[in-house]
């Protein structure tokens, strides 16, 4: 398998001065009750690449939080879940899944319908606007049927909600099968589409902390709206893992996710000039 080099990262998208929205709009779907942060860390990466962020939520609680939100961060427009369909067309690409409920305990009646809640939105969407360049993360992967993932969608899932979709396949024949780009995340982390093989070396064990994979989804799905979908999963994959390098020469394991996004603009910036 061949290492993704740094000096491919010169092929990045660079913005130009070609008015508003032109380099790039994506659309996130994700948060619930339990998980108000985990789509905000994606939305804090996003917004540092691309013009405009559309954020919107099925829980209704969220869209409160998005408000307070707006005092700190004001590159993202809140999407009231009614008109979903109309920002979902106008996106380059659209990130679903960080913090949406999945199916915890299987006898518990109350996680097995919000599962189901999540399985039916994702499912519906993804099979409506098949054309859309996806990416697919967290509970919207725990849930969905494999048979709903659009072609060329990049998967960024763990391992447990790598088996919830695949099982015990293999990812490169996941990927083939299913003609889509699969980010699987191990000691060193591996990307595959249908027809290429990447390794992505670099990381520490800081990567394993809760969120930190809401900040790779994020930027997976802002570099996707301007760049080759596979280049994207390897390039958002390495820029994760070099600024989690680089917050480990400073503190050691001592940053969090909010850190890491903070430090991604440093580090993708150099590529961007």
């Amino acid at each position: 398998m061949k290492t993704f080099e740094e000096k491919e990262l010169r092929r990045i998208y660079k913005p130009r001065d070609i008015g508003k929205g032109g380099n790039g709009q994506v659309l996130i779907i994700g948060g619930s009750s339990l998980f108000h942060g985990a789509p905000i860390l994606s939305l804090k990466t996003a917004s540092r690449v691309v013009d405009m962020v559309f954020f919107s939520s099925p829980e209704p609680s969220v869209g409160a939080t998005a408000c307070q939100l707006k005092s700190q961060i004001g590159s993202f427009i809140w999407v009231p879940f009614n008109h979903l369909d109309e920002y979902l067309e106008k996106s380059d690409a659209v990130l679903i899944g960080p913090g949406l409920m999945r199916y915890r305990k299987k006898n518990e009646s109350s996680s097995h319908k919000d599962g189901e809640k999540t399985k039916r939105i994702t499912e519906s969407l993804l099979t409506r606007f098949p054309q859309k360049q996806w990416v697919i993360d967290a509970g919207s992967l725990h849930v969905m049927d494999k048979k709903s993932i659009p072609p060329q969608a990049i998967l960024t899932p763990n391992r447990g909600e790598y088996e919830a979709l695949f099982g015990q396949q293999k990812p490169a024949d996941a990927a083939k099968d299913n003609n889509c780009i699969i980010v699987f995340k191990n000691a060193q982390t591996e990307v595959f589409s249908p027809r290429e093989e990447k390794l992505v070396k670099g990381g520490n064990t800081g990567l394993v902390k809760g969120g930190t994979g809401d900040v790779l989804a994020g930027l997976s799905v802002a570099l996707a709206a301007k760049n080759p979908p596979f280049w994207s999963a390897c390039a958002a994959s390495f820029i994760v893992k070099k600024a989690a390098d680089e917050l480990y020469q400073k503190v050691g394991f001592a940053y969090n996710a909010d850190d890491l996004a903070e430090k991604i603009p440093e580090v993708l910036g150099r590529y961007l000039r």
